[in-house]
């Protein structure tokens, strides 16, 4: 501040609760990083913006004359010394805040704000001591806050005032919360206690009873001495046994207003931002737009203001004091050495944290069931206090678009959950079977207060594959937003060899085993919708995963940024959620007719093989059979190669049949003719029209974000990636995908992807420059192998150069290419040792990466996404030899997964800007599908390729061009 003034009369004092406002910023907003170096500065953007919008709105309202952001200075405050174990069980802030909340300190002073702290006394009692001074002075005080422990401080003269809510908390709103006016609460936090800052209270007491016991009898210490005539037995006992810890819990409760403090109100006096000093700092940080708005309202030339130093520190250590930060380990764009990735995650608070977490039992009966407005009107509030929420829903049905809403959980603090019963119907038949159970909120009435806590921007919503819950939420008017996802993170960190799944990191991670659907809803036969599962089972059930979320969300996050993680989680993995959700949601208009006329045709066809099938065996049998088609092949036959499974029968999968095929044994070929086609017809023709929803009139799959090791996604019900491209049958299931009557399907698809990335990693001059000059790749390879002119090549010579660019970045070995190209293992051997000769760069690549996979233990994509290889020092040769191919081509398909999820993510927002209305429906590999209006086909196109082509940028820049070939037709088919 660049003055000072004392307080006097008719002067207006505002005390910013920093704490409240640093938690809000950093979960208001996704994780931001500074491009630079990868330094988290996601919360002191929000800071920023906050205090921005206060001064602003400060300006054309009541006029502070005095303003202050007051901060905690450490976690250790006096009240340590009366209870050492006060807010013992707080877990550490998370990794990435830890070097904002410096930062953030820094921001305060570049907006010419007075920022104040004070070893050993928390924010709240500088607050209370300068609230009083106000008073003291004539002046009033304006706390701006929404904490429920500044309310003792509301009195005349003295208000709260709570941003998010855009309202004034004075009495009415106190009275309406603790039932007691401001003076009392204290005694109702004495007894009731408080499980976040582990005040102890009074055992069994409440808010309610608290709030009942204190009107009845005045103040704490009148009803603890008159106990005794508490008719209850149990509150009685309680009350006479736990006397002396409700005094000292209102000893940590009671804001201390005396504080000796260190810098005096006067110095608080409201000074405009100087341009240089505030501009100077966000350039240093990077904040691009928020500099230009500053830069406009204060009639400041950014471009003419430099860059101030600022010094990161973690924040804050048990000393109180910062700490310099080591160099910055968060940029995810350079691999980590191990004993640097081991000395990144050792940079976790965790150690404490997680003891914590594990400390805090899961206890069933401590979950509510929320039956009343009321109620949920508390939980609501208590995320608002958060500043999170741990989210799940309950529903009847797996299939998002189809489920009705069954019931909502919430968690806000480990062990604090709840489960909001909303169409559970009784179970049975009867007279009552089917009708909705008493004592549940009605679900217009939940919807509409749980969509102003789940859209609203200030809090963030937790959960475990959120992508469900979020378009089950959406068909009931709640737009689900910000969001963190624990399977996700789970997925950045420990992508490879382990799931995913909430049982599954509750066992690895909390020690604890989740309950299983099947213990409250049965299984096969018995198993019955979880709208007909008991309230009181689905409260432990339903509770307990919103509380197992928060507690992996609070234990997982934190090593995001400790491990240089976080740019690929907030970059390639949370952005897409919403993403897919909407592309699952539209949905794909399908002609059933074509596919039933499909499915008689493959019909008729697999018919025609068997009888075929029939004749080169000599006899009819079960050609689905594997048991049977063993004995025929490798009993009576008595062909070459058969193996036994371990319940000692032949073998018949497809690499025994594709052995026998080579062999030129028509029968297998025969066979494996008549499988394929008996799986389209099954999977496709027969089952797509079944898969059309009722309401929509289209069918909807579902995508997985987690399934695979590389990135790639993966579909389900119904599985729409494994239509096969090549063949005559496959052509004709894609066809009847279709677009409605006045619109076009878009197919937009990379040409040769994984090649180019090939080129760029291993960096290959030769497939560089073909690619560069938009040459045939696999006719240049074939020259640079077999010494033939590019002009009149043989296509049978160039179809064996395909073969080896595609097989080698899968490992190939010289066995699967001879039976790929039906030559020898010979021949095969001498193509992969000349394209070798030809591409060594690309050899290097494969034994560097190996070296890095055995070394590490994992291999990163050029976007940092880690997959990990835990068993590739395997004593088993086959396993070993499996994982190193699997290592290899992990940075290569993986690096195209996230180049085309990239592109998803920036799609939507690109066809807006556009004035487009295309919608993006399906991904199968490295092809997108869109729908658009006839008129917009060709614009459609367009922006599709512009996006797709530079979707690696800015991150990496690719050294060879990537190509987008698309086109608009009626059906998938003709588009493709």
């Amino acid at each position: 501040m660049s003055s000072t003034s004392p307080l006097k009369p008719g002067d207006h004092l505002y005390l910013i609760d920093g704490s409240g406002y640093i938690f809000r910023a950093y979960h208001a907003l996704p994780p931001l990083t500074r491009k630079s170096d990868g330094l988290p500065v996601g919360a002191v953007q929000g800071f920023c913006n906050m205090l921005w919008k206060l001064l602003k709105e400060t300006k054309a309202g009541e006029k502070p004359t005095h303003l202050a952001v007051i901060f905690d200075h450490s976690s250790k405050s006096f009240r340590n010394d009366i209870y050492p174990q006060y807010k013992a069980q707080r877990p550490e802030p998370p990794a990435d805040l830890r070097p904002q909340f410096g930062l953030i300190r820094q921001a305060t002073r570049a907006f010419n704000v007075a920022c104040v702290e004070q070893a050993n006394y928390e924010a709240d009692d500088l607050i209370a001591t300068y609230a009083r001074q106000a008073v003291e002075a004539g002046a009033t005080c304006r706390i701006v806050s929404s904490d429920k422990d500044l309310m003792q401080l509301i009195r005349p003269g003295v208000a709260l005032y709570d941003t998010m809510k855009d309202r004034e908390v004075g009495e009415p709103e106190v009275l309406e919360k603790f039932g007691v006016t401001p003076d009392k609460v204290v005694d109702i936090q004495a007894l009731a206690g408080d499980s976040v800052d582990n005040v102890p209270g009074v055992p069994g007491i409440g808010v309610k009873t608290a709030a009942q016991l204190i009107t009845e009898y005045g103040d704490l210490e009148t009803l603890l001495a008159r106990a005794p005539e508490i008719k209850q037995q149990k509150r009685r006992e309680n009350l006479i046994e736990f006397a002396e810890q409700a005094r000292i819990s209102k000893k940590l409760v009671v804001l201390d207003d005396h504080v000796p403090v260190e810098h005096d109100v006067s110095g608080f006096a409201v000074d405009n931002p100087k341009a240089s000093q505030l501009i100077g700092f966000t350039k240093a940080l990077e904040f691009t737009s928020f500099t230009k708005k500053v830069a406009g309202e204060l009639d400041a030339d950014s471009t003419a203001i430099e860059p101030i130093p600022v010094e990161v520190k973690f924040w804050p250590p048990e000393g109180g004091e910062g700490v310099p930060l080591p160099p910055p380990r968060f940029a995810a764009k350079k691999a980590e050495p191990a004993a640097e990735a081991q000395a990144a995650t050792a940079d976790v608070p965790p150690s404490s944290a997680d003891a914590a977490l594990l400390a805090i039992p899961v206890t069933h009966a401590d979950y509510e069931t929320v039956t009343t407005l009321a109620s949920l009107e508390a939980w609501c509030a208590a995320a608002y206090e958060k500043g999170y929420l741990a989210l799940d829903t309950e529903t009847d049905s797996l299939d998002s678009m189809r489920a009705n809403l069954v019931g909502v959980s919430l968690a806000t603090a480990p062990g604090r959950a709840c489960y909001i019963p909303l169409q559970h119907k009784a179970s049975g038949g009867g007279l009552f079977g089917g009708e909705l159970v008493e004592g549940q909120v009605p679900l217009d009435q939940a919807i509409a207060v749980l969509k102003r806590v789940l859209e609203d921007p200030s809090i963030l919503k937790i959960g475990q594959n959120l992508k469900y819950d979020i378009e089950v939420l959406k068909r009931h008017g709640i737009a689900v937003a910000p969001i963190d996802d624990t399977m996700l993170i789970s997925y950045v960190l420990e992508s490879g060899d382990v799931g995913h799944g909430m049982d599954e990191l509750s066992l690895r991670h909390l020690n604890h085993k989740c309950i299983a659907f099947k213990d409250v809803a049965g299984s096969g036969k018995s198993m019955i919708t979880f709208d007909r599962v008991p309230v009181a089972d689905a409260t432990r059930y339903a509770a307990e995963d919103a509380d197992i979320t928060l507690r992996l969300w609070l234990l997982l996050k934190p090593r995001l940024a400790a491990q240089g993680k976080l740019a690929v989680y907030e970059t390639l993995e949370r952005p897409l959620i919403a993403v897919l959700a909407a592309m699952e949601m539209e949905g794909i208009l399908i002609d059933p007719e074509l596919l039933r006329r499909l499915s008689n045709d493959l019909a008729t066809a697999c018919a025609g093989i068997e009888t075929h099938v029939y004749e080169l065996a000599g006899e009819r049998f079960n050609i689905g059979s594997p048991k049977q088609l063993g004995d025929i092949l490798f009993g009576r036959m008595g062909l070459p190669g058969g193996r036994k499974t371990a319940t000692g029968a032949w073998s018949t999968d497809s690499d025994a049949l594709e052995d026998l095929a080579g062999q030129g044994i028509e029968l297998a070929r025969r066979v494996l003719d008549w499988r394929q086609l008996s799986k389209l017809r099954s999977t496709y023709t027969d089952a797509l029209p079944n898969y059309i929803n009722p309401e929509t009139k289209r069918v909807h799959t579902s995508y997985s974000l987690a399934a695979t090791s590389t990135g790639r996604l993966a579909s389900t019900d119904p599985n729409l990636q494994n239509i096969p491209v090549r063949t005559e049958e496959g052509r004709k299931i894609r066809s009847a995908f279709i677009a409605p009557e006045g619109s076009k399907l878009v197919s937009a698809d990379y040409s040769q992807i994984e090649l180019r990335v090939v080129a760029h990693v291993a960096d290959i001059a030769q497939l560089k420059k073909a690619f560069a000059e938009g040459q045939d790749i696999h006719a240049m390879t074939a020259s640079e192998m077999f010494n033939v002119p590019v002009e009149g090549m043989d296509p049978m010579v160039r179809r064996r150069a395909k073969a080896i660019n595609f097989g080698i970045i899968y490992g190939i070995s010289a066995f699967g290419l001879a039976n790929q190209l039906g030559i020898g293992r010979e021949e095969a051997g001498e193509y992969i040792r000349t394209y070798f000769k030809r591409f060594p760069g690309i050899r290097d690549y494969m034994e560097a990466t190996k070296q890095e996979a055995r070394d590490k233990g994992y291999v990163e994509t050029i976007f940092g996404r880690r997959m990990h290889f835990p068993r590739i020092k395997s004593p088993n040769p086959s396993e070993r030899a499996f994982l190193e191919r699997a290592a290899i081509n992990a940075p290569i398909q993986g690096a195209a997964a996230d180049i085309i999820r990239r592109a998803m993510i920036r799609m939507p927002d690109a066809l807006s800007e556009a004035g487009l209305s295309a919608r993006m429906l399906l991904q199968v590999h490295d092809e997108l599908i869109f729908e658009c209006v006839d008129a917009e086909a060709e614009t459609t196109m367009a922006v599709v390729k512009k996006i797709m082509v530079s979707a690696p940028d800015p991150v990496v820049k690719l050294s060879v061009p990537l190509q987008v070939d698309a086109r608009a037709a009626q059906n998938w088919e003709a588009a493709h």
